[in-house]
């Protein structure tokens, strides 16, 4: 394909010369080190590195041509194309190579705080489970009409997300669901792209670090539903129970499903039981009435499941189908995961780092009529710090025993984040252990813990790693529970 043809629709700050339109283009890439002769390279700016600065390797690797929204370095003397906003340009750019599979490639996004890996868990269960082959793109992990890949963002660049839209397809695949992050919204990693359906969990505080506002943070998830570079959703699933979704701007050309508990939902769950074993409702729709089982647990769990509904509803499943994929998707890993080794009391890995997510992850627990709840949280370095306080005061108000310890503390000292979440931790009077070291804080936690008693440790859910100054370490809370349970003489067999 020639370089004027993978750069048709994007905005160039110079129009290309004839010969440079001729130009053949083998492949694209952002990675110098993926660079192969006659790619078009792109380089963007990092915060805290310059993709210029890699643009000669890969012109040594083979580049035939380097497309940056800055100008190119003194003395660089391969082709150099300006573009307006390069990841904008990468994205059209991808779309034009790869032959725009996202038109033939029906696309979900979830965006929210909460609840996105759930209901993408959810979501892909029930496509799966109406005979759909199947991507899913996410925090944990990607999933490949059956095959796993690391995950390495939430949401990919577009370049590598239209990759993987061409895999799915030679594969025999149909559909596909991500979770589209406000950073990737914002960033313009899914610009461009055609999505049938918009879905929108909730919002509350949390990455304000990049966004510095609330109001800039909703801006950013708005823009899903605003079609950003590409028409806007086919459909658009949204929470009428959270004051932020109902704020959101729903094009004409959208058509809007609404889930919740209230009646004002289109979508809502009535009857609903939990207990130990999970869920049971039945689920109220325009379209028709269900019932559906699921073993994931609590009222946040509603809401996901309502979510992924209204999804399979807007693809036109059969209820029996939708209720087929919720009852098969067992669980999410490091979402209210339970570590089991025969001991008398609960232990629980979630993934919980926001206030609110803190409440729901205690609320759960607290429906499972423990005796008492103890918490073990921690909050992330380089992140929000005054959300810090918050969860603070979001775990000591909600458990009956707090353990504080450290998160990701990244380039922070993990004292001094300790110190931020103590603020809120003190305005209570719950019993606390303060324990830097989360190793042994999860130690301590279990070891506090009696018959009847559930432990949450929070924060750090499915990953498998720590992000210290310095280094980034392997360590995963579920590991580690299990290895404090089984030193304590807890043990069971595998099944």
């Amino acid at each position: 394909m020639t370089l004027g043809e993978i750069l048709t629709g994007v905005r160039l700050k110079a129009p290309l010369s004839p010969v440079l339109s001729r130009l053949d283009i083998a492949g694209l890439e952002y990675d110098s080190r993926r660079v192969q002769p006659g790619f078009l390279f792109f380089a963007f700016p990092g915060s805290r590195a310059d993709g210029r600065e890699f643009a000669r390797d890969a012109v040594a690797r083979g580049a035939a041509a380097v497309a940056s929204e800055s100008p190119a370095p003194e003395g660089f003397a391969s082709p150099w194309i300006e573009v307006e906003y390069g990841r904008h340009a990468l994205a059209l750019s991808a779309r034009n190579f790869y032959h725009r599979p996202d038109e033939r490639i029906a696309l979900t996004g979830i965006t929210g705080t909460n609840g996105k890996t759930t209901t993408s868990y959810l979501l892909d269960s029930i496509l799966r489970a109406a005979g759909k082959t199947t991507a899913l793109v996410g925090t944990i992990e990607y999933h490949l009409a059956g095959r796993v890949l690391p995950a390495v963002n939430t949401t990919p660049e577009s370049l590598d997300l239209l990759r993987l839209f061409v895999e799915l397809e030679a594969a025999g695949g149909s559909h596909a669901v991500m979770e589209v992050s406000s950073h990737a919204l914002a960033l313009g990693r899914v610009f461009g792209l055609n999505f049938h359906t918009a879905i929108f969990t909730n919002l509350t505080r949390d990455h304000l670090d990049f966004h510095g506002t609330m109001k800039e943070y909703f801006a950013a998830k708005q823009l899903l539903f605003s079609g950003a570079g590409a028409p806007p959703p086919k459909w658009a699933v949204l929470n009428r129970d959270d004051e932020w979704c109902r704020g959101v701007k729903v094009s004409r050309q959208t058509e809007a499903l609404w889930f919740g508990l209230g009646q004002s939902a289109a979508v809502r769950a009535r009857h609903t039981s939990s207990s130990i074993a999970g869920l049971h409702f039945e689920v109220q729709s325009p379209q028709a009435r269900f019932g559906v089982e699921s073993s994931l647990l609590g009222k946040i769990n509603v809401y996901n499941i309502l979510a992924a509904c209204c999804a399979g509803l807007s693809y036109g499943l059969s209820p029996d189908a939708i209720a087929a994929g919720i009852s098969q998707c067992r669980s999410v890993p490091g979402r209210f995961e339970r570590i089991d080794e025969g001991q008398p009391f609960g232990v629980v890995v979630d993934y919980a780092h926001t206030d609110d997510a803190l409440r729901n992850t205690i609320a759960v627990a607290r429906g499972l009529a423990p005796k008492r709840i103890i918490t073990l949280f921690g909050c992330g370095g380089d992140r929000d710090r005054a959300k810090r306080p918050l969860m603070g005061q979001a775990a000591a108000e909600n458990s009956d025993f707090v353990v504080l310890t450290s998160d990701n503390p990244r380039s922070e000292d993990p004292l001094a984040i300790m110190n931020d979440a103590l603020v809120g931790i003190r305005r209570t009077d719950v019993p606390l252990v303060v324990e830097p070291d989360r190793a042994t804080a999860i130690g301590r936690a279990i070891k506090e813990a009696r018959p009847g008693d559930i432990v949450i440790l929070a924060g750090k859910g499915h990953e498998s790693y720590q992000v210290l100054r310095d280094k980034t370490i392997h360590f995963d809370d579920r590991e580690v529970a299990r290895g404090v349970l089984q030193g304590f003489g807890y043990h069971r067999e595998p099944k």
